[in-house]
C-alpha cells in the first residue's frame, strides 16, 4: 500500500493496510489501363480501368502486392531490399512526436531476474549459465491502442515488456499478456494500428476497438480471429499487472557454443495467478479510477510485497517443429502447453518503484534485435518486420542513436566501440582512434572483435524464390481460434459472446457485423448464434477458408484463467464499509483475518475523516464511500452499525457499493445490521453463497477464507439478460 497519509492523533486507527515488511520472493488485381485525376487534396491518382486509384508507394510507383513484405522463400527471411516495407514501416514509426504510436500508456517498476535452473546445455547465453544468480531488470507495463491520457481498464492487449541488464549486453523480450498476435507479416502492422486507432476524420473513440474501422480490417483478415478469441476474452481486462502471464509471442532460437540451435517461446507465469475484471466493472473502475493498475503495481511494491512471475521456457527441435501440426514461425499460433510443457527456469521480482516516471518509464526504449549472444531470431515474418522497426522508431521518438546514454537503457556491463558524435552524445571515444581496423596497438587502437565470445548467428541454410509470398503452412486461420474458444469455462465463454456484442453493436454498418460472424461460424456455431442474436442479425453463410476447421485439437486448460485462478485472497484487496458504531472487536477480527492471508484492506466510511468505532477509537478512512466503490476492491465487508445503516440506506453511493459487488460477482460479507442496506440496494432476497454472515469475531476468518475463488461465478448466469438458458 502507499505510504499511509499523516494522521492527526496516534491512537487514531489507519484506514488501510499497514505497510508490510518486505518479502521475500516466493490478392490485388493489376489492371493494364490507367487514366489520371486529382484527389481532394490537390493530389494526383493512378486508377485502374475499374476506376478504383491504385495503391502506390509515396514515390508514385503502383504497388502490385500489399500483403506480404518479400522474402526468400515462404518460410525464408525478410529481405531489406524490400522498398515497399521499408517506406511503410518507416513512415509509421515516425508518425507521433514523442509520444509512442503504440504502448503509449504504460508503467515501469525495477527488480531482478534470478536463474533457478541453469540452461547451459542448450545455450551460451551468459543469463542462462549460473543458478541463483541475479541480473537487474526493468519493465514496462502498457496498453496498446490509447493515448498517454487514456485509462487503465481499456479492453486491449497489454504489453509486457522486460529488459534486463546482462553480463553481456541488454536483453529486451518485449512481449505481451497475449502469446499470438493480430496479423502474420509485419507489413501489416501500420494497418492493423491505423484500424484500431481512432478514426482519423473524428479522432475517436480512443483506447477502444469498438468501432466500424476496427472491425471492418478484422473482418477481412482472417488470420487475426485466432487473436480476437484471446482480446475478446477476459484476457483483455486483467485485474492487475500482477495478475497476468506474459509471452515473448514468437518463436526465437538458444544457440550454444558450438552453434547448434534449439527453439524457445518464453512464458511468464504470476506467481499470484491469473484474475480478470469483468466488463461492468471495468467501465465504473475507469471512471472511479483511470489510474488503477499503475496505482496497484506502486502500492504493491512500496507495501513489500513485491510481484514475481516466473520464467517458463518450451524448448524444442527441429524435428518436433516439422511434426507440430502448426507452424512455429507463425505469430498467429501457440504450443499448448499440454504438448509441450512449459519448464520453469528462473523468476522475475519486482522491488523497486521509479524516481522519476519520465527519465526511466517514458525514456525507455525496447527493442526486440537487442539479444545477448546465446539467444538468435528465427525468420519469424512479424518478428523480422520488428527487429528492423524497433531501432528505427526509437530514433525519432528519443531525437538521437544516443538514446543508449540514457541512464536507463544504458548496459550494467563494460562497453567499448568508435560510435561517436551524433544528437545528445553524452560520451564519445577518448584518444586519436575512432575506426576499425587499425594498426595503433591496443593501449591506442581501441577495442577489437572477440570471435569466441562475439554474437554468432545461426547458419540456416535459406533457398527459394524471391517473392511476396505468404507459405501454406501459415493458412490454417480458425482451428486454434476454436481451440482456443472450447478451453475456456462457460463463464469465460459468456464473457467472450458479450464482448463480441458489445464491440459489433458500435459498428455502424451492419455489413461489417455481418461478415464478422460469417468468421465466427468457422470458430464455434454456438459461438456465432449467441453473437448474432444479441445483435439482432440472422445468421449468415460461413466466410470462405483457405482450409477447414480442424475439430480434433482438444481443450488446453492452460488457456482458461478461471481454471488456473488463484485460491486464496492474498495480494487481492477488501474494501471495509464502516460508520460510526461499527462493532471494533469485529472490525479487527476481519482485517488481521485478511492481513493474515496476505490480503490488503481499505476502509470505506461516510465521511473522509473516518469514525468512531463502538470502543470510542478514531479510525482513519481510506476512502468516502462515493469515492470508493466496490469495484475497486475483490471483495468488501459491510460492518454498519445499527444506528447509522439507515442513513446509508437513503444514500445512493452506498447502494451502488452493495448493488455493484452483487453484480460483479464477489463475496460480500455483513453482520445482521446490515440487512436494512441489502434490503434497499435489492439484493436481500438474493442471498446466495457468495454472502457470509459476520456474526462475530469468529467468522472473519471463515469469510476470509470464503473469498479465496474470488468471484460466485454462477451467480452472474441468474441475473445476466445475455446469460444462456439452462
Amino acid at each position: 500500500m502507499p505510504r499511509s497519509p499523516k494522521q492527526p492523533p496516534s491512537e487514531k486507527l489507519p484506514g488501510m493496510s499497514p505497510k508490510a515488511a518486505p518479502k521475500s520472493p516466493p490478392g490485388i488485381v493489376i489492371q493494364e489501363s490507367y487514366a489520371e485525376d486529382q484527389g481532394p487534396g490537390g493530389e494526383t491518382h493512378q486508377r485502374a480501368g475499374n476506376g478504383v486509384p491504385t495503391l502506390t508507394t509515396q514515390q508514385g510507383a503502383p504497388v502490385g502486392d500489399d500483403q506480404s513484405s518479400l522474402k526468400l522463400g515462404p518460410r525464408g527471411p525478410t529481405l531489406l531490399e524490400d522498398p515497399h516495407f521499408r517506406e511503410k514501416v518507416f513512415h509509421f514509426d515516425h508518425e507521433r512526436i514523442p509520444e509512442r504510436v503504440v504502448h503509449a500508456r504504460g508503467y515501469g517498476a525495477h527488480g531482478f531476474f534470478e536463474l533457478t535452473q541453469s540452461l547451459s546445455d542448450v545455450t551460451r547465453a551468459d543469463v542462462f549459465q549460473r543458478v541463483g544468480e541475479r541480473v537487474p531488470a526493468f519493465v514496462r507495463f502498457s496498453t496498446v491502442i490509447g493515448s498517454k491520457g487514456s485509462f487503465d481498464l481499456a479492453r486491449d492487449v497489454r504489453g509486457f515488456a522486460v529488459k534486463l541488464y546482462t553480463n553481456e549486453g541488454n536483453w529486451d523480450l518485449v512481449g505481451n499478456n497475449i502469446p499470438v498476435f493480430f496479423i502474420q507479416d509485419a507489413i501489416k502492422f501500420p494497418d492493423l494500428v491505423h484500424a484500431a486507432k481512432p478514426e482519423p476524420d473524428r479522432m475517436w473513440p480512443q483506447a477502444q476497438t469498438a468501432h466500424d474501422n476496427f472491425w471492418d480490417f478484422i473482418s477481412l483478415t482472417p488470420e487475426s480471429m485466432h487473436m480476437i478469441m484471446w482480446a475478446m476474452s477476459d484476457r483483455a481486462i486483467p485485474r492487475s499487472f500482477r495478475f497476468m502471464e506474459g509471452f515473448g509471442v514468437h518463436t526465437f532460437r538458444l544457440l550454444d557454443a558450438e552453434g547448434n540451435s534449439t527453439f524457445v517461446k518464453f512464458h511468464w507465469k504470476p506467481r499470484l495467478k491469473l484474475q480478470s475484471v469483468v466488463w461492468n466493472e471495468a467501465v465504473k473502475i475507469n471512471g472511479a479510477d483511470p489510474d488503477f493498475h499503475r496505482k496497484d503495481l506502486w502500492d504493491s511494491i512500496e507495501s513489500g510485497d513485491f510481484p514475481v512471475w516466473d520464467l517458463g521456457v518450451q524448448l524444442f527441435n527441429q524435428e518436433f517443429a516439422d511434426e507440430f501440426e502448426f507452424d512455429v514461425l507463425d505469430p498467429t499460433k501457440i504450443i499448448p502447453e499440454e504438448v509441450l510443457p512449459v519448464r520453469i527456469i528462473g523468476h522475475l521480482v519486482l522491488d523497486r518503484v521509479v524516481d522519476n516516471f519520465f527519465a526511466e518509464t517514458e525514456q525507455v526504449a525496447f527493442c526486440t534485435q537487442n539479444v545477448p549472444p546465446g539467444i538468435d531470431f528465427t525468420n519469424d515474418p512479424l518478428l523480422q518486420g520488428r527487429n528492423f522497426s524497433y531501432l528505427d522508431t526509437q530514433l525519432k521518438r528519443l531525437g538521437s542513436p544516443n538514446f543508449t546514454h540514457l541512464p536507463i537503457n544504458a548496459p550494467r556491463c563494460p562497453m567499448a566501440h568508435f560510435q561517436q558524435d551524433g544528437h545528445m552524445a553524452m560520451r564519445n571515444p577518448k584518444g586519436r582512434v575512432n575506426y576499425e581496423p587499425n594498426s595503433w596497438g591496443p593501449e591506442v587502437g581501441g577495442p577489437r572483435e572477440d570471435p569466441d565470445r562475439g554474437m554468432k548467428s545461426f547458419a540456416e541454410v535459406a533457398d527459394g524464390p524471391k517473392g511476396r509470398l505468404r507459405p501454406e503452412s501459415f493458412a490454417d486461420h480458425y482451428s486454434q481460434a476454436r481451440q482456443f474458444y472450447i478451453s475456456q469455462l462457460p463463464i469465460e465463454q459468456k464473457h467472450l459472446a458479450d464482448a463480441l456484442v458489445f464491440e459489433l453493436s458500435k459498428c455502424e454498418r451492419p455489413d461489417i457485423r455481418v461478415r464478422m460472424v460469417s468468421h465466427l461460424l468457422n470458430i464455434d456455431q454456438d459461438l456465432a448464434a449467441t453473437v448474432a442474436n444479441g445483435l439482432g442479425e440472422s445468421l449468415p453463410s460461413p466466410a470462405k477458408s483457405a482450409r477447414p476447421t480442424r475439430q480434433d485439437l482438444p481443450p488446453s486448460p492452460a488457456l482458461s484463467i478461471v481454471g488456473n485462478g488463484p485460491q486464496s485472497l492474498a495480494g487481492r484487496k477488501l474494501g471495509i464499509l464502516v460508520t460510526d458504531g461499527t462493532d471494533s472487536n469485529l472490525f479487527r477480527a476481519v482485517t488481521e483475518a485478511a492481513t493474515a492471508a496476505g490480503a490488503l484492506y481499505e476502509v470505506v466510511a461516510p465521511k473522509i475523516g473516518g469514525v468512531t468505532l463502538s470502543d470510542g477509537t478514531a479510525l482513519a478512512a481510506k476512502h468516502k464511500i462515493d469515492g470508493g466503490p466496490s469495484v475497486l476492491f475483490d471483495a468488501v465487508a459491510l460492518l454498519p452499525s445499527p444506528e447509522s445503516c439507515e442513513l446509508l440506506t437513503a444514500d445512493a453511493p452506498s447502494l451502488d457499493f452493495v448493488g455493484d459487488a452483487f453484480a460483479h460477482c464477489k463475496f460480500i460479507g455483513h453482520t445482521e445490521s446490515a440487512r436494512p442496506l441489502l434490503e434497499a440496494a435489492g439484493v436481500a432476497d438474493k442471498i446466495d453463497a457468495g454472502f457470509v454472515m459476520l456474526s462475530g469475531e469468529a467468522d472473519a476468518a471463515a469469510f476470509i477464507a470464503a473469498c479465496a475463488p474470488l468471484r460466485l461465478w454462477e451467480r452472474e448466469l441468474k441475473v445476466d439478460l445475455d446469460a444462456p438458458a439452462s
